[in-house]
C-alpha cells in the first residue's frame, strides 16, 4: 500500500511561521484548522503551539484512541488514576511487633475478616490514628516517589526545630519497625 509522502521540512517551515503570525491572523488560523473561533483566555503563544499542535497531528497522525480515551479520563477527574490492585494481592506490614496482612478483594480490602473500604481504614484502625493507607503499606507508586524526591530537593534554607522534630519522628517510625512486605498472588 502506498503510502502518502510527507514534507517534513514543508511542516516545520509552516510552524516556524506561525511564530511570525500576528494575533488576529492567528486566531484566523485557529478558525481554519479547529472550525470554531478560539478561546478568548488563550495567550498567543498557547495558540500557536496548539495550531502547530493540529498541524502535526494532520501530517503524522494523532495519538492512539487508548491514549486519548487515558487522557480525557485523567482530565475529567481532574487527578491521577486511582491505583488498581488485582483481587487476591495479599498486603504485609509489621507494625509494632505484629503482622497485619490484608488481602484485595473484589469489594475492598480484607483484614482480620472484616472488609474496609480503603487501605486508609485499615490503617486508620491498626495505628489508631489517622494514616494514609497507601502510604502505611508502602504501595506509593513511583510517581509518588519521584514527587517526593523533587519536593525534598527544592526544599531550601535551615530547618526550624519543628522540621527538625517532625524529620526526627518519621525516621523514628520508618526505623520502629521492619519495612513493610507486599507479595502477589496471581
Amino acid at each position: 500500500m502506498n503510502e502518502p509522502l510527507i514534507d517534513s521540512a514543508a511542516i516545520a517551515a509552516e510552524i516556524v511561521d506561525l511564530r511570525s503570525l500576528a494575533p488576529e491572523a492567528l486566531r484566523r488560523r485557529w478558525w481554519a484548522e479547529f472550525g470554531r473561533k478560539p478561546p478568548a483566555a488563550l495567550s498567543r503563544d498557547l495558540l500557536g503551539r496548539m495550531i502547530a499542535m493540529r498541524i502535526q497531528e494532520q501530517a503524522f497522525g494523532g495519538l492512539e484512541r487508548e491514549s486519548l480515551t487515558f487522557l480525557d479520563s485523567l482530565a475529567r477527574r481532574g487527578a491521577s488514576p486511582r491505583r488498581q490492585f488485582k483481587p487476591g494481592t495479599v498486603l504485609v506490614r509489621e507494625y509494632q511487633g505484629a503482622r497485619h496482612t490484608v488481602t484485595v478483594g473484589r469489594e475492598g480490602f480484607e483484614w482480620q475478616g472484616r472488609t474496609y473500604p480503603s487501605l486508609s481504614a485499615i490503617a486508620r484502625a491498626i495505628t489508631g490514628t489517622a494514616w494514609s493507607g497507601p502510604r502505611f503499606f508502602a504501595v506509593r507508586t513511583a510517581a509518588d516517589h519521584t514527587q517526593t524526591a523533587d519536593r525534598c530537593a527544592t526544599r531550601s534554607g535551615p530547618r526550624t526545630r519543628r522540621q527538625h522534630g517532625a524529620a526526627a519522628a518519621e525516621m523514628a517510625r520508618a526505623t520502629a519497625s521492619p519495612p513493610p512486605q507486599t507479595v502477589s498472588r496471581q
